[in-house]
């Protein structure tokens, strides 16, 4: 399998993503290899092997859930720039509305 220029265009425009024309060809040959690359994998036997849950083995260990002492609100907000009462204040960074 193979992707041309126009199909790069549309997975771009799809993400959300400008490719520059000068890297367009560029972008097109590396995908084409990584796409080469899954098609050797594709080859692979792996009928025998056993599924992993994790990628490392082990099992997770945990502590137990107690409630500690806690930073005071006034100790996490004393070097804030800018903060309410309890809170910390930041830009706003979400657009609303269309």
């Amino acid at each position: 399998m193979s992707v041309t220029r126009e199909e790069v265009l549309k997975i771009a425009g799809l993400a959300k993503l400008r490719i520059p024309d000068e890297k367009l060809d560029k972008y097109t040959e590396d995908l084409n290899s990584i796409l080469g690359y899954m098609e050797k994998l594709n080859e692979l036997d792996t009928s025998e092997v056993e599924p992993l849950l994790h990628p490392l083995e082990g099992s997770a260990v945990f502590r137990e859930d107690e409630p500690r002492p806690s930073v005071s609100t006034e100790e996490a907000l004393k070097n804030a720039p800018d903060k309410t009462d309890a809170h910390f204040k930041v830009p706003k960074v979400i657009k609303t509305g269309k």
